[in-house]
């Protein structure tokens, strides 16, 4: 009797177990097999030219002359704040922010040392700074004389003769 009573639950695990393999079975889950993957598509280089050319900007360096009737005279470059420009035109001068339209309906948008760039007809354009062989404030043609040499120099009270 105590056969029967140890071999009931062992007889019941493998009946069970028989069912749960019959009930997998029978769902039939298909294996998932590994499919080829296409090759990433081979990617253009990046121009950023591109990009600038339909922003309406010129790539760095090649900036148009600008036909603005106007002289950059002086440029005043500022860490912090607006920088201004002082731009010449036939009559008369003026300080123009970044920012500021001109008289010739173009837009002043960047002071540089050296050279100021314009937003005009859609594109950026620079006016240069005049040459340096080109003066501001006329110089004289008379020659410079040395300053005369004075004995009376501040010298300690050791040293003076």
């Amino acid at each position: 009797m105590s056969l029967l009573l140890l071999g009931l639950p062992l007889a019941y695990g493998a009946y069970l177990a028989w069912q749960e393999w019959h009930y997998r079975q029978s769902l039939a889950v298909p294996v998932a097999t590994p499919t080829r993957i296409a090759p990433a598509p081979v990617l253009k280089p990046f121009k950023p030219d591109a990009i600038v050319s339909v922003m309406g900007l010129s790539p760095e360096g090649t900036l148009a002359q600008s036909a603005e009737p106007l002289e950059l005279r002086a440029s005043f470059v500022y860490s912090q704040g607006a920088s201004y420009a002082l731009l010449a035109g036939k009559q008369h001068s003026q300080f123009y922010r970044v920012g500021e339209r001109l008289p010739g309906g173009s837009v002043l948008r960047r002071v540089e040392v050296s050279q100021v760039v314009l937003w005009r007809n859609n594109r950026e354009e620079r006016l240069l700074l005049r040459p340096a062989s080109q003066h501001l404030i006329p110089t004289t043609q008379t020659a410079a004389t040395p300053p005369k040499s004075s004995s009376l120099h501040l010298r300690p009270l050791a040293e003076q003769p």
